[in-house]
């Protein structure tokens, strides 16, 4: 088969042959793939900055996708951690990590929106008691998990999302998405009284951001609960200790190892029937799998969705 191969952490992967993929396990299944997205957690596998990297080469990357099973069933899969992942003609999933869907869905759109919708959904139903009419920051909001994020926290009843991000007009852009508010991150002592913020950046930005929020804030006995989800802006954040103490503050991550698996498959097939229903603004762009160096290398602010 062909597949994109990283023969070396940051380098891009090449578009060569590969031995074809073997079912070994009680449970697992050798399917086409028909799309996968190249999400930024695909390109830390590729580089071998994940957490989950084991530094196995060589490697192909991607870690969900739409594939076909050998019963002509269209399924989303999300795959463990393997060498052997989605960005190929085929691979091997485990069964019990998929689910089926819904006819006449589109795998483009499936595989574009899924992992950076699933980020927040999750965090959301499963991490925290989140309630109708509370209120949300997004750090991070302009990037596609953000810009996922102020739609799905709408989706659950939140009375005010403020979006936060660098970009301006991107910014502004997420109003249309139902975001009530937007801030510049240097600014986030403005949203000082939300509820809960979803966190994409880390970094100095959520440093920076938890000291200015908790001095602005009008009670500090009202809880906060910052869900880390990302971190773009950097892997560490120097949070000084009083910031724990001076206000009812929780710290709470989502992600891999955070979630029981279970309750990820759990809330997949509700994610997938909301973007098969066109509830979500979903921006994706299919490229061909042969042309992974030079998408690898693009930056269009779609969500690149690879076709083997």
């Amino acid at each position: 088969m062909y597949a994109a191969v990283v023969h070396s952490f940051g380098a891009p992967p090449r578009y060569e042959q590969f031995s074809d993929p073997v079912a070994r396990g009680k449970n697992e299944v050798v399917v086409d793939v028909l799309a996968a997205g190249l999400h930024p957690r695909v390109r830390s596998q590729s580089d071998g900055s994940h957490y989950t990297s084991t530094g196995e080469l060589p490697l192909i990357p991607g870690i969900d996708g739409v594939v076909r099973g050998p019963d002509g069933r269209l399924r989303y899969a999300i795959l463990d951690v393997t060498s052997l992942g989605t960005l190929a003609e085929c691979t091997v999933i485990d069964a019990d990590r998929s689910i089926v869907l819904p006819k006449r869905v589109d795998p483009v759109i499936v595989a574009a929106a899924m992992n950076p919708a699933m980020s927040s959904w999750v965090a959301l139903r499963r991490r925290v008691d989140f309630k109708r009419g509370q209120s949300v920051l997004i750090l991070g909001a302009t990037g596609n998990a953000g810009r996922m994020a102020v739609q799905v926290a709408k989706r659950f009843g939140a009375a005010h999302v403020i979006g936060a991000g660098r970009n301006a007009a991107a910014l502004e852009a997420l109003r249309s998405l139902g975001a009530d508010e937007v801030l510049p991150l240097d600014r986030l002592a403005e949203a000082a009284n939300v509820d809960v913020v979803i966190d994409y950046l880390w970094g100095e930005p959520a440093a920076v951001g938890i000291v200015d929020m908790i001095t602005a804030r009008k009670e500090r006995s009202d809880p906060i609960t910052w869900l880390q989800i990302g971190s773009v802006a950097g892997p560490t954040s120097p949070i000084p200790s009083a910031a724990l103490r001076a206000a009812r503050l929780q710290i709470v991550g989502s992600g891999i190892g955070s979630v029981p698996g279970r309750d990820w498959l759990k809330e997949l097939p509700k994610l997938v029937h909301a973007i098969a229903k066109g509830e979500f603004d979903v921006r994706s762009k299919a490229v061909p799998l042969k042309e992974v160096e030079q998408a690898w290398r693009t930056d269009t602010g779609d969500r690149i969705t690879l076709i083997p």
